[in-house]
């Protein structure tokens, strides 16, 4: 049988190294689901339950493992779908290729079932790369710069393949005018370093401050040693954007956790009483938490110019990758002799963690949501991976979570979309299926995804060789994070209408596919519940009643 068009989309797949496509079937992508039952399902399908989740899912991939992750979507709905994950990875710099089916080429133009004028639709969100291929040989060269892009801008790009297409022979460009050849798989890993006198400057301004503070983003996660080794010479201390929590651990003395409105309070006392700031590998956008405008004198490092400056007036702007540049600048830093702001800053991480426990044995009715973390902190292994949602228990994610060992943690950062927390945790299980993962999840968030999501992980869970996948969800029956921003920032009472959810039993549910489940409704109750989820055989629901007052 002769070779397809969607045979070979699958087979250039396989060459650039991907394993699986998150996906959901359709008509507009016949003719790749057949390619698949050929390929002897290589790279594997996992089937998602909505497209939503299946883009979601590819960017918990990309980001637990670095590399690009593959959704795949019919025409017309199918591709609507997948665009607020989509978004998510561009808001977050993410490296995903969406492959999305499109009415048959005879029928374009003719108004036809399901059929989306896909191009302007994917305009923005795929604005580093989106094409639609019309003949076979076209395709090479689409989706390997769909990749290459992907990987090098950070970001989603999209290959439209229409349905009567799919299934044509293959035929390779030609060494022909108006043909386009591909260079084939991979991608080169430039390592990015800015002059010599740029890093000079840049020295001199950290060289002369006596009250550092650094701010490090997810740019910086490959730069965990060398932004230690600079906060070591010059006496920093370090606060992490919501993206970077897990660049450093936090069991680091200098370490102020997280910054901005989910934020502690060392890294708002780190702020304001700092006279200068390097900035790696963030874009944090709350300039407010920042110091004051002419209070700092400022560098930032950025592999993007385009992000540069764009937080607070800085004074040294470094484009470069984050680990070659931290290196190359620090030699040229001098140690700071006086140990006060560091001895200061020890101080308030130090009270601020003792102000955390307390505050998460405060009795609530009937369990503090803040204890539910602080008990998984005690617990979690060193190599585990957290996925956190949008809403109130992003705050603990934020606050009482202390990162250690390998832990790696991601949420959506930017869009702050409810519902990736579980299709994140599914990715990351494809990504380590060797590792531990947690899914800290809001009831509004499982109601609107996570519920539908946990037929997935009993779907795939095989696949696992570490079984440990454990989904925690705050049981509050309210829309909590909403609720309160309406009595904080609007001075209103909670509307019920709106914020009340209906009552459902999470951990009934679980169980009633085949998953391990634990009710939790004391706080005597938690830190047992946790061993038990994290040394069972299976995936764990863990539904924990929490007081929405707290």
């Amino acid at each position: 049988m002769s070779e397809t068009v969607a045979d070979f989309l699958l087979g250039r797949l396989r060459e650039w190294g991907v394993g699986q496509v998150f996906a959901y079937p359709g008509d507009g992508i016949n003719g790749i689901v057949t390619a698949f039952g050929r390929a002897g399902n290589e790279p594997r399908f996992v089937q998602a339950r909505h497209e939503e989740m299946a883009a979601f899912e590819a960017v918990g991939f990309a980001k637990f493992s670095g590399e690009v992750g593959v959704c795949l979507a019919t025409s017309g709905p199918g591709a609507i779908h997948l665009l607020n994950g989509l978004y998510d990875a561009k808001l977050d710099h993410v490296p995903v290729v969406a492959i999305v089916g499109q009415t048959a080429r005879t029928a374009m133009g003719g108004h036809y079932q399901q059929e989306v004028d896909l191009q302007p639709l994917f305009k923005d969100v795929a604005s580093e790369y989106l094409v639609e291929v019309n003949v076979a040989e076209q395709l090479p060269n689409a989706l390997d710069r769909a990749m290459r892009t992907a990987a090098a801008r950070r970001a989603p790009t999209v290959v439209i393949v229409p349905a009567d297409l799919q299934e044509q022979d293959y035929s390779p460009p030609r060494h022909a005018f108006k043909h386009v050849p591909s260079s084939g798989p991979g991608w080169p890993h430039p390592v990015v370093v800015p002059p010599e006198d740029e890093l000079a400057r840049a020295a001199e301004v950290l060289n002369a401050g006596s009250r550092v503070a650094m701010l490090v983003g997810q740019g910086a996660r490959n730069a965990a040693r060398e932004v230690s080794e600079v906060a070591e010479v010059t006496g920093a201390g370090v606060a992490k954007a919501l993206l970077g929590k897990d660049v450093l651990p936090d069991d680091l003395p200098y370490v102020t956790g997280a910054i901005g409105l989910l934020g502690t309070r060392p890294s708002y006392e780190l702020m304001r009483d700092c006279d200068t700031l390097l900035i790696v590998g963030s874009s944090f956008p709350y300039s407010q938490f920042l110091p004051e405008f002419g209070q700092a004198r400022a560098v930032q490092i950025d592999l993007d110019a385009s992000l540069i400056g764009m937080r607070y007036p800085t004074e040294v702007n470094l484009v470069g990758e984050a680990k070659a540049t931290l290196r190359a600048l620090l030699p040229m830093l001098h140690p700071q002799r006086d140990g006060g702001w560091r001895e200061t800053v020890e101080k308030n991480v130090a009270g601020w963690w003792h102000t955390m426990e307390q505050q998460a044995m405060v009795q609530a009715r009937p369990v503090n949501p803040m204890r539910v973390v602080h008990e998984l902190s005690a617990r979690i292994p060193e190599d585990a991976i957290v996925t956190a949602d949008s809403g109130s228990s992003t705050n603990w994610y934020a606050r009482n979570l202390r990162m250690r060992g390998r832990m790696r943690g991601s949420l959506s950062g930017t869009l702050a979309t409810m519902g990736p927390g579980v299709p994140y945790a599914i990715g990351a299980k494809f990504a380590h299926p060797d590792r531990p993962v947690i899914a800290l999840e809001g009831d509004g968030a499982m109601q609107m995804n996570g519920l539908a999501e946990l037929l997935t992980i009993v779907r795939y869970q095989h696949l696992w060789t570490d079984p440990r996948l454990v989904v925690c969800v705050f049981h509050n029956n309210d829309l909590n994070q909403v609720t309160w921003e309406l009595r904080a920032m609007g001075g209103a009472p909670k509307f019920e209408e709106s914020q009340s959810l209906p009552e459902l039993s999470y951990a009934g549910f679980a169980h009633s596919l085949g998953l391990h489940a634990i009710t939790v409704d004391n706080p005597d109750q938690l830190g047992p519940a946790w061993d038990e989820a994290l040394t069972t055989d299976r995936p764990t629901l863990l539904d924990v009643h929490c007081d929405p007052e707290t």
